[in-house]
C-alpha cells in the first residue's frame, strides 16, 4: 500500500474533462470494471442494468444540490461573487468570497437588480473563509433560485443550460453545493426498469461540500485533513440494508458520496445503524468496506481523494491501470465525465 500522492497521479488531456453533459443522460459511456479477474467491457450507462441482478440493493445519494453562486456588489460598485458553503443558522452562511481582500467586517453587498438580497459581512475566519448574514423578503429559498446559479466546479469552464442538468432526477433534500454526479446519468425511465426487474432502491443524504474538489497538498497522503460533511442515514434504509446482507445480496453505492455516508455510519461491531451527523471519513487503500459489495462511480481526478477511495475499494495499480485504458478509449472525466462500475 503506498501513502506516495505521487503514486496516485496519471496523465488526463484537457479535451477529455467533459465540459457538458451527454445526452440523454443514460448514454454516456460507462466501463465495467471486474474487479476480481481485472477485466474490463465498455459499454453504454443503460447498460448497467444486465449488470445488476433481481435482488441488489441500489443505495444512492439523493441530496439536492443548491445555486449557492452569486454575483453582487459592493457599495462602491465592484462586483464579487459569493458561494454559499455552509448555512450557520437560519440566515448566515459560510462562505467564498472573490475578491475578498478589502471587504471589512460590517460592510454590506447587494444581489439582484433591485437588491432583492442584501448580505452583511461577519466574521472573517482563519482560513479566510467570510460568514455573511443575509436580508430579504419572503423565502430565501425562492430568492436564492430566482439570483443564484449552479456552483459548477472549476475545472468546467462551459455554461450550463438549464439548473436541473447539475441536478440528479431523485434529489430529495439537502443544501449541497457540489453534485453527486455518479448519479447524473439516471433517468426516470432506467429507475423504473432496474426496479421493474426487482432491484431496491434505496436513499441516503450526504450535503456534498466543496471541500470534495479540494486537493490533496500533503506528500504523504495520510497527513490530509478531510473536509466535514453533513450525512443521514434514515432507519429504514438501515433495515432493508441488514436484510439484504442476510440474504447475501449486493448493496451498490451509487456514488463515493453514498460510500462516505454509509462507512461513516458503522458501529464498533462493523454493523450499520441509522444516524445523523458530519463525518470527515477519509477512505483509502488499506481501508476495509462494511457496507458496500459494488461501486457505480465517475473517474476522478489525479491525485484526488476519491481516486484512493475507488483505488480502496480495487488495487491502487489496477484502478490506475483502468483510468490509463479510459483515456485511450476517450471516456470523458469528471463531475460530467462517464461512469464506471466497478464489481
Amino acid at each position: 500500500m503506498s501513502t506516495k500522492l505521487v503514486d496516485y497521479d496519471y496523465h488526463l488531456p484537457d479535451e477529455l474533462i467533459g465540459q457538458k453533459p451527454r445526452e440523454p443522460r443514460d448514454h454516456s459511456k460507462l466501463m465495467i470494471v471486474d474487479k476480481e479477474n481485472k477485466k474490463v467491457e465498455h459499454k453504454k450507462f443503460f447498460d448497467i442494468i444486465d449488470y445488476l441482478k433481481a435482488g441488489d440493493v441500489l443505495v444512492r445519494n439523493s441530496t439536492k444540490v443548491i445555486p449557492a453562486r452569486l454575483f453582487g456588489k459592493k457599495d462602491t460598485g465592484g462586483i464579487l461573487e459569493i458561494l454559499l458553503i455552509k448555512r450557520v443558522s437560519l440566515d448566515t452562511w459560510e462562505c467564498l468570497l472573490k475578491p475578498a481582500k478589502k471587504l471589512k467586517v460590517g460592510q454590506k453587498l447587494y444581489v439582484g437588480d433591485n437588491e432583492e438580497l442584501i448580505a452583511e459581512l461577519l466574521e472573517i475566519k482563519e482560513d479566510g473563509n467570510r460568514v455573511l448574514k443575509f436580508y430579504y423578503k419572503g423565502a430565501f429559498e425562492e430568492v436564492l433560485d430566482k439570483l443564484g446559479k449552479m456552483p459548477l466546479p472549476p475545472y468546467i469552464v462551459e455554461a450550463l443550460e438549464t439548473k436541473e442538468r447539475y441536478q440528479t432526477v431523485y434529489a430529495i433534500k439537502g443544501e449541497s453545493v457540489a453534485a453527486p454526479t455518479a448519479g447524473l446519468h439516471f433517468t426516470p425511465e432506467l429507475l423504473k426498469r432496474i426496479e421493474e426487474k426487482g432491484i431496491e432502491v434505496l436513499d441516503v443524504f450526504l450535503e456534498v461540500g466543496l471541500g470534495t474538489f479540494r486537493p490533496v497538498q500533503t506528500e504523504d497522503v495520510l497527513d490530509h485533513k478531510m473536509h466535514e460533511e453533513i450525512f443521514e442515514i434514515p432507519e429504514y434504509t438501515v433495515e432493508r440494508i441488514k436484510k439484504a446482507k442476510q440474504e447475501n445480496r449486493r448493496i451498490i453505492a451509487v456514488g463515493t458520496t453514498t460510500v462516505r455516508a454509509l462507512e461513516s455510519s458503522v458501529n464498533e461491531s462493523k454493523t450499520l445503524i441509522s444516524k445523523t451527523g458530519s463525518t470527515d471519513i477519509f477512505i483509502y487503500p488499506g481501508c476495509k468496506f462494511n457496507v458496500i459489495d459494488a461501486l457505480i462511480t465517475n473517474f476522478h481526478l489525479p491525485k484526488s481523494t476519491l481516486l484512493m477511495l475507488v483505488s480502496a475499494f480495487s488495487t491502487r495499480e489496477f484502478m490506475l491501470d483502468v483510468y490509463n485504458e479510459a483515456v485511450k478509449e476517450k471516456y470523458h472525466f469528471f463531475s460530467f465525465g462517464d461512469a464506471m462500475f466497478i464489481c
